[in-house]
């Protein structure tokens, strides 16, 4: 099974309410996004995003230049009829953050719970190079990974559980570590996983 086919099955299965990433409202996502003081025009990408209610809340607050990016064509399907004629204002992209060429550049990249699932370090090569290509010079990342007390497995996959000393390493010197902070999420059947966000921002050469 492709990634693509394992999460369009996981979509499929439980709906977008039923996995156990579903927040109705992503709190944290939404004040690093404000904490970085980019205009609301600069432009959002959600990597990953697939079903997320993150799109809705930056609609409502005003944001514009949106997109989301996600391997699963059938979470991005729940989230267009969601949103109804708002999804005319998101670009969506279905494909593979650590190969896609994407057609503009954004001010902020949100990723929650992409990067903890690339195991094979050249996939993780592969993000950073989409991520580097993809950044506005001095633009500004939001990712959120399982804590090194998170859990292990995800979804039935493998993940890497990172801390700030890990990730720094993996991102590389083109960003800073601008602040980090835990997040306990209850999943809808009400266990515990344990989440790590940080806020970088790109450094211009």
């Amino acid at each position: 099974m492709t990634r693509q086919q394992h999460w369009d099955a996981a979509y499929q299965a439980d709906g977008p309410a039923g996995v156990s990433w579903y927040q109705a409202r992503p709190a944290l996502s939404l004040a690093l996004i404000a904490a970085t003081g980019a205009p609301r025009d600069a432009g959002v990408i959600d990597v990953g995003g697939g079903a997320s209610t993150l799109i809705d809340c930056l609609l409502d607050a005003g944001y514009s230049s949106l997109a989301v990016l996600d391997l699963s064509s059938v979470a991005l399907g729940h989230a267009r009829t969601r949103l109804g004629e708002r999804a005319t204002a998101v670009h969506w992209f279905a494909a593979d953050v650590t190969s896609f060429e994407l057609p503009h550049r954004f001010g902020i990249w949100h990723d929650r719970a992409v990067f903890h699932f690339l195991t094979d370090p050249a996939d993780r090569r592969g993000y950073v190079s989409t991520l580097l290509r993809t950044l506005q010079p001095g633009g500004h990342v939001v990712i959120a990974t399982f804590a090194p007390d998170g859990p292990p497995k995800c979804s039935g996959l493998e993940i890497v559980r990172y801390d700030e000393a890990s990730l720094v390493a993996e991102l590389g010197p083109s960003f800073a570590l601008r602040e980090s902070h835990r997040e306990t999420h209850t999943t809808p059947w009400q266990t515990e996983q344990r989440f790590i966000y940080f806020r970088f921002q790109h450094l211009p050469e």
